[in-house]
């Protein structure tokens, strides 16, 4: 890790309430009776939906409210106004585990990213349904787990994983090309809060194969996408999405290895946005906040 970048000491509140007005008078009031030093403040209105998002985030230093009584104090408000909201402290790195199979591109950069420390978080394991990055995980000083999965150990291999999960109290997963789909009762036990990639800009060619399919379609744009999972197969709320420019002389393989450099590219932003506190989904859909 990286010493020269001390943690913040700082706060931040996503909220998503039915649009109305007074939301953001009431918040503000809120913090400032507590002398709270507003660092960034975003927001957005979704007039189709009628939803307030907002994103707020505030120097703990001089605050007077104790984080543990934040949820008392802040409660009766969020329920006048019919508020869903999460607070996030600095201080709690989040614990991110990495899901990974074969493929190694998704993988190099996060732990690169993770030992300079860029992602502000800790990574307590890694697990893999193949042994092929175990020396990759093991010289980052990860613990890696290897759980095989096939049609007849799929149940028990989740369980496995899950316990293992629970154990290192992980916040939120990483599915660095996972090649495995996660049951329902799996994607239930951590909502919103696991991120895959796909190698596709979805919903074009998603599944199987995507660049066998683009490349027989002529395409003359290839992307990736990141997205939160749910239990319909590659359509949950898309977090960031990048394309590259091909031609009619890229072949597949040109495809695929310009693929990588996205797909690396855009897992890494999907989840650094994720650990600090920038996402908030709603809807099948996200807003990503500055």
């Amino acid at each position: 890790m990286n010493p020269s970048n001390p943690p913040r000491h700082s706060a931040t509140l996503l909220i998503n309430a039915p649009d109305q007005k007074g939301l953001v008078a009431a918040i503000a009031q809120f913090l400032l009776q507590h002398n709270a030093n507003i660092l960034h403040a975003d927001q957005h209105q979704d007039a189709e939906e009628n939803r307030f998002l907002m994103r707020v985030e505030w120097d703990l230093a001089g605050f007077d409210l104790p984080i543990n009584r934040f949820q008392a104090a802040f409660s009766p408000i969020a329920e006048v106004r019919q508020m869903q909201w999460q607070l996030h402290v600095s201080d709690k790195r989040p614990r991110m585990a990495v899901f990974v199979s074969q493929y190694e591109h998704c993988l190099v950069d996060l732990m690169h990213r993770y030992r300079i420390g860029e992602l502000g978080c800790d990574i307590p394991l890694v697990i893999g349904n193949h042994e092929s990055m175990r020396h990759l995980v093991e010289y980052n000083g990860i613990p890696f787990y290897h759980i095989p999965v096939s049609a007849d150990t799929k149940a028990q291999a989740e369980a496995t994983q899950l316990a293992l999960l629970q154990e290192a109290a992980v916040d939120v997963i990483v599915l660095a090309r996972y090649m495995q789909v996660l049951s329902p009762a799996f994607v239930a036990a951590y909502p919103n809060r696991i991120i895959n990639i796909h190698h596709s800009f979805l919903p074009a060619f998603d599944g199987a194969r995507p660049y066998h399919r683009a490349h027989a379609r002529g395409v003359k744009l290839i992307g990736a996408t990141s997205h939160y999972v749910t239990n319909d197969l590659d359509e949950g709320p898309i977090i960031e999405q990048e394309v590259t420019r091909v031609s009619h002389r890229d072949n597949v393989a040109d495809l695929a290895e310009k693929g990588r450099d996205l797909e690396k590219v855009v897992l890494s932003r999907a989840v650094k946005w994720h650990l600090q506190s920038r996402v908030l989904s709603y809807n099948n859909r996200t807003v990503v906040f500055d």
